[in-house]
């Protein structure tokens, strides 16, 4: 007989279908010519912001997955502060999106592909968890990371 799943594997599991479906949001970026990148805001099992990126399209280089699901959720939430929720993201959020995540106060951020060149969670620094800031996220890292990172490789070898 089966042992019943753990709590640990309840929030693997549902990690997994988050980023899963942050990884259908990058792929769509990818045939917008976006670098294909997916994130979504959840609370609560439901989803309250999603966001691909979206530079080339509307020429800002501030409309990253990360800063277009934050704006949503706040919009939905009617407030900044997006306590309560977690942010699935596929690729580790630059300085730029830590930023906003601190600011934003969301409690626990996954992401799925390191990112060696502009990570700030851990790869270059990690903003996210800096005891010097007055909020610190919690950071799981990996999450579907083969295929998140498969998403930006196929990109960025198609363009050279």
């Amino acid at each position: 007989m089966a042992s019943p799943p753990s709590e640990l594997d309840t929030e693997a599991s549902t990690d997994r279908r988050w980023m899963a479906r942050a990884i259908e949001l990058a792929r769509a970026a990818a045939v917008d010519q976006e670098v294909p990148v997916g994130a979504v805001i959840v609370r609560d099992g439901a989803s309250l912001g999603e966001g691909s990126n979206r530079t080339v399209g509307e020429a800002d280089p501030t409309t990253h997955a990360e800063m277009v699901a934050i704006r949503q959720a706040a919009s939905v939430m009617g407030d900044w502060r997006l306590l309560g929720t977690t942010l699935y993201v596929t690729l580790e959020p630059c300085a730029m999106c830590a930023g906003a995540i601190v600011l934003a106060r969301i409690p626990r951020v996954v992401f799925g592909a390191s990112d060696p060149k502009a990570g700030m969670a851990g790869s270059l620094e990690n903003l996210l968890q800096d005891s010097r800031l007055n909020h610190r996220c919690d950071v799981s890292s990996g999450v579907l990371a083969d295929e998140s990172s498969e998403l930006l490789k196929t990109f960025f070898r198609e363009r050279r």
